[in-house]
């Protein structure tokens, strides 16, 4: 029997918030889909859409009969959210979120439960570097991993469910301790992140300074538009992101600096062999990506 709740409480009605909600509506996996948030244009369209059966803008009055909520606000909003109205919430009521950051958020949002409430970390790996509901679907989480983060204090029926609400998605799910996810998805997420808004800001920068031809140059350049695809995403999102993972992305940083500087001191001395070397191990630690079987031996 699928995973139901009676009603659902969607605490930004996003790309991510949104297609979670267009599932729930079109699997009915709730009787009723409730929208929040500030922007009344947004919350509409969510309607338009097929996100949400209807919407409110004080949150209070959207979650408190509700027996699911989910937070699909920017990760530093989520203190601020729960201790405005997580008084309200009924006993048995379940709350989780959509994060890419978990650890120290998972702890503190745990902490603020009234007795009877559970929280539950979740992180669906979906999505796309244009935001908002109009770019939300159905289809968004099919086939992608959503990591569930339960600690100690979890509880375990409360798990099950959330599992089951992100296996109705067509997701993945995966089970990992959330300070492990923060390290995980430091190195396979946010590290490329701070990448390819940093090769825009230097390419930015060579303009400029340099080359001011150079975005005539940039539309033919299918390379840069690879590598930088993922700098179109939400400034506002990934800020919280960098600054919540600060400790693990800072390291990591630091392994990509070292990694930088190899290779520009490779090229300053003219070292050809080495070159070719550190370019073949990159290249093939690049093609294990598409070859699970290979990376698991």
């Amino acid at each position: 029997m699928a995973v139901h709740f009676k009603q659902a409480a969607i605490i930004g009605v996003g790309l991510i918030g949104g297609s979670l909600g267009m599932v729930m509506r079109s699997k009915a996996l709730a009787d009723e889909v409730v929208g929040v948030g500030r922007r009344e244009d947004n919350l509409k369209a969510a309607i338009e859409v097929g996100a949400i059966d209807r919407y409110v803008s004080d949150p209070l009055e959207g979650v408190r009969d509700a027996d699911l909520v989910i937070l699909a606000t920017p990760v530093d909003t989520y203190e601020r959210h729960l201790k405005a109205w997580a008084h309200c919430l009924r006993p048995g009521t379940i709350v989780s979120d959509v994060g890419s950051v978990k650890g120290v958020l998972v702890e503190r949002s745990e902490a603020v439960m009234p007795a009877g409430v559970h929280f539950v970390g979740a992180h669906p790996i979906a999505g796309k570097e244009k935001t908002g509901v109009a770019e939300g679907s159905v289809h968004l989480f099919k086939g992608a991993r959503c990591i569930v983060t339960p600690t100690p204090r979890t509880d375990s029926q409360a798990l099950e469910r959330i599992k089951q609400l992100w296996e109705e998605t067509g997701s993945i799910v995966v089970t990992m301790d959330p300070h492990l996810h923060d390290q995980i998805l430091g190195a396979v997420s946010h590290l490329p992140h701070v990448a390819a808004f940093a090769l825009m800001i230097a390419l930015a920068d060579v303009r400029d300074q340099q080359l001011p031809a150079l975005d005539l140059a940039c539309h033919s350049g299918g390379g840069l538009r690879d590598t930088t695809r993922i700098a179109a995403s939400s400034p506002e999102m990934w800020r919280d992101i960098f600054l919540w993972n600060r400790d693990n992305l800072l390291s990591l940083i630091e392994v990509y600096q070292r990694a930088l500087e190899g290779i520009k001191h490779l090229i300053a001395e003219g070292k050809a062999a080495e070159i070719e070397r550190t370019l073949e191990r990159a290249k093939c630690e690049r093609e294990r990506l598409n070859n699970p079987l290979a990376a698991a031996r």
